[in-house]
């Protein structure tokens, strides 16, 4: 009774009927009345439904309003992310199921709330997500609430591959991969062109060289040519050459010779007079085949007419050859290009140069500087090494440097080197192996296709020399 006096008090005042002392008896006749207690419970049930309905609607609005963010997928490449139903609050919902997932590769996993799999296209995905909350008939039409997933495209089709000019007199092949034999070892070496000199159609300005020679030793050569420098293709062509051409050398080849006794007098006396001797000899045959390099370089400047520093280029060489008490490597080095070689038990590696980085390097140098022969620390770029035997000796151009090992710090490392070796192995995103044995017939299109990983902000061109 006092249920419905409340219900008609409130309806009467909301139309301005006040029920005055003297009619409290009429208005309790009025409430007791049959059909006026009928009417008066269709109003409460009314109210009531109206009532639900509102919350129903209020809350679908809610749920569609909601602010979700969808993490941001790749095209191409495995994708997941968790729709988190109890912090989003959505445990009120009676059903639901997406729309627009499967036409972009995608599925929803019910059990883990998850959106997973491979998207296929790019671009903004338009999805749907249709629900009812509880309270809602079954047959009543679903909520639609729109989500958006941006799906990236992959970054490796937003570069061109546009041929270099074959017409330009300094033009080169823009990919070169090779497997030779070097003396008792084998020579696997790759250079390729960048993807941001093959979005603009430029050339590749590394380059390398290689050689056996008559006395016994291989050299092994990689530059890399700046890329502030318009003719640093040809830089990097020049020094390469001129190197292997000064060790061919009848008289170069001659002096190497008298290394033969050096190092047995090194290993039987490993005293001071040995070490100076060595210094001498790497001084007076290393330091001047770089020279050479220098002054091949001046003397085209001068011939063309145009400027050395167009021609900047670093340069790196070793020199190996295999004793009865080891292996005798001899390297020089300028610019940010390293080399190293590791132990047979793949547990140590020695630099063989320092590179031209950083703080302490200064920035980089290249070999047609004349201020780097002059310089107090030039005797410190030339390097001797005896080792019993080795598994792998690398040279490298800063294109996979700067990818593989990030920082100077990382090439002292045997840790990095042997992820470096497991990368080359197959763990790498693309699953690529290169097997390193010379009877695999298929290690240059391996090693090839291992050139062409992928790796954020690094799209210079690559050279890798690997003896093993």
């Amino acid at each position: 009774m006092s249920d419905l006096k409340d219900v008609v008090t409130k309806l009467f005042k909301s139309n301005t009927i006040s029920v005055p002392a003297h009619r409290k008896e009429l208005f309790d006749r009025f409430l007791q009345d049959e059909v006026n207690k009928t009417a008066i419970q269709e109003i409460i049930e009314n109210q009531n439904s109206l009532m639900a309905r509102w919350k129903v609607e209020d809350r679908i609005a809610d749920i569609v309003q909601q602010p979700i963010r969808l993490l941001n997928g790749t095209i191409g490449k495995p994708y997941e992310t968790r729709i988190d139903f109890d912090a989003l609050k959505w445990n009120d919902l009676a059903s639901f199921h997406f729309e627009g997932l499967e036409e972009s590769g995608l599925q929803f996993d019910d059990k883990a709330k998850l959106i997973i799999g491979v998207p296929t296209k790019s671009g903004d995905i338009k999805l749907h997500f249709k629900f009812r909350v509880e309270g809602q008939p079954e047959d009543a039409p679903f909520a639609d609430k729109p989500l958006l997933l941006i799906v990236n495209p992959d970054p490796k089709t937003l570069w061109k591959n546009i041929e270099s000019d074959r017409k330009d007199p300094y033009w080169k092949e823009d990919n070169v991969t090779l497997l030779t034999p070097l003396n008792d070892r084998h020579l696997l070496v790759s250079s390729k062109r960048g993807r941001s000199h093959a979005n603009v159609g430029s050339d590749r300005e590394d380059d390398f060289s290689f050689s056996d020679l008559d006395n016994g030793w291989s050299i092994v050569v990689v530059a890399d040519g700046a890329g502030s420098a318009k003719l640093s293709r040809k830089g990097s062509s020049i020094a390469c050459l001129a190197v292997v051409e000064y060790f061919k050398s009848t008289a170069s080849v001659q002096a190497m010779q008298a290394f033969d006794k050096l190092i047995r007098e090194h290993k039987a006396n490993l005293n001071e007079t040995t070490d100076k001797s060595i210094k001498r000899f790497l001084y007076d045959n290393l330091a001047t085949a770089a020279f050479h390099a220098h002054k091949q370089l001046e003397e085209f400047a001068g011939k063309t007419g145009v400027a050395l520093k167009d021609l900047s280029t670093t340069l790196i060489f070793t020199l190996l050859k295999k004793y009865d008490i080891g292996y005798a490597l001899l390297s020089f080095g300028v610019g940010d290009c390293p080399m190293a070689v590791i132990s047979k038990s793949l547990s140590r590696v020695i630099n063989l140069n320092w590179i031209d980085v950083g703080e302490f390097g200064g920035g980089t140098r290249f070999i047609t500087m004349p201020e780097i022969f002059k310089n107090t620390k030039f005797a410190t770029r030339l390097n001797f090494q005896l080792v019993d035997d080795f598994s792998y000796l690398f040279l490298m151009s800063d294109g996979i440097y700067d990818a593989k090992f990030v920082v100077e710090a990382n090439l002292t490392d045997i840790k990095k080197w042997q992820l470096f070796l497991e990368d080359l192995q197959g763990a790498n995103e693309d699953k690529i192996v290169v097997e390193l044995d010379p009877q695999n017939k298929d290690v240059v299109t391996q090693f090839s296709s291992w050139m062409d990983f992928w790796s954020p902000g690094n799209h210079d061109d690559r050279t890798l020399a690997i003896v093993f």
